[in-house]
């Protein structure tokens, strides 16, 4: 044992009074009862809507404190219903309506606040140290059902990328830099903690492989420090605003639609009635027409592994950036000044 690692029993006696339960409610029609109908030899039950509504559990996550003031984390897919009330359960005696400070889908974390003083918290480790092998304890509220669940294991894997399907509509998330681990990881437990031997927090558990044993994943906590930093500084997230919508382009969908690439960022609408290009956004003021094709972005190759939404990660609101654009088979440069996401 190293000398400042600790026994994983004392470490969960230091953690788990600042892991708390985020329960989701929502107001939602009343139910008085159900009406039965015969079909195919079956009784189908169908409810009696009544009039009013009353507040309905839909779901539940883990979170953990971050500051004496009641500064939570967790994720943004546990948080991602705006319509939705969400509910701090600290211990059956303690609850505090929570109030979302900010949520960032792209590295899928999001920032709680709870009124009061002298919360228990957790201290933040460097998640940029993380080594491969070394022992971590997961902590959260597996399944929504077993409060301060504890897992212990090794980290497997540095720098994973994967797509996650997550929340209450299942939305896509493209996740990357990830802690892998095979410390168990449980539905319920997405936005608990991941523990080193410090017993500081280096990651926040976020999504696991189904069907397959061992394989979690949790966010490095030092990109939820820059998250808090920005929300203390300004009081919410800033982040660079290009002001398109695309799909990132494969050799399938290129061979499918006869196009003359199959790597880079096809700008087009997602859905009929919008648009693809937002109107005074710094694409818009640059001319970027629906159906180019943005092959680099600062000369870096946009691919599936590397998409645009991953590069604009690393410019500055007001920066200008280098697009190589394909537009009717011809390569154009574009120079584009970076606007601020609304």
């Amino acid at each position: 044992m190293m000398k400042n690692e600790l026994s994983i029993t004392k470490i969960v006696k230091r953690v788990c009074p600042a892991v708390i339960t985020i329960v989701i409610t929502r107001d939602l029609p009343k139910i008085g009862g159900f009406y039965f109908f015969p079909i195919g030899g079956e009784k189908i039950a169908i409810p009696k809507v009544q009039k009013g509504k009353e507040k309905t559990k839909i779901g539940g996550g883990s979170g953990f404190i971050v500051s004496p003031d009641g500064i939570v984390f967790t994720c943004n897919h546990v948080v991602s219903d705006r319509e939705a009330d969400y509910t701090v359960v600290i211990s059956s005696n303690e609850k505090y309506l929570a109030k979302v400070l900010a949520r960032d889908p792209i590295t899928d974390i999001a920032i709680l606040k709870i009124k009061g003083k002298k919360f228990s918290h957790l201290e933040f480790g460097d998640s940029n140290k993380t080594e491969l092998g070394q022992t971590v304890i997961a902590v959260g509220n597996a399944l929504g059902e077993f409060h301060d669940t504890v897992s212990a294991g090794i980290v497997s894997g540095l720098s994973r990328y994967i797509t996650a399907y997550s929340g209450l509509n299942y939305q896509a998330s493209r996740l990357r830099g990830l802690i892998q681990t095979d410390a168990a990881i449980n539905p319920g437990n997405s936005g608990g903690p991941l523990i080193d031997l410090e017993g500081k927090v280096i990651g926040i558990n976020t999504a696991v492989v189904m069907g397959a044993q061992n394989i979690g994943f949790a966010i490095p906590i030092n990109y939820a420090k820059k998250d808090l930093e920005e929300v203390r500084k300004y009081g919410k997230l800033r982040r660079p605003f290009l002001g398109v919508r695309y799909i990132l382009l494969n050799k399938m969908i290129a061979e499918k639609n006869k196009l003359p690439v199959d790597y880079g960022a096809l700008i087009v609408r997602e859905t009929f009635g919008e648009s693809a290009i937002v109107k005074g956004s710094a694409a818009h003021k640059a001319k970027l027409q629906e159906y180019d094709i943005v092959l680099e972005c600062n000369g870096e190759k946009i691919t599936e592994k590397n998409s645009l939404t991953d590069i604009l990660q690393k410019t500055k609101i007001g920066q200008e950036i280098k697009l190589k654009v394909l537009r009717e088979n011809k390569k154009i440069d574009l120079k584009v000044k970076l606007g601020e996401r609304k």
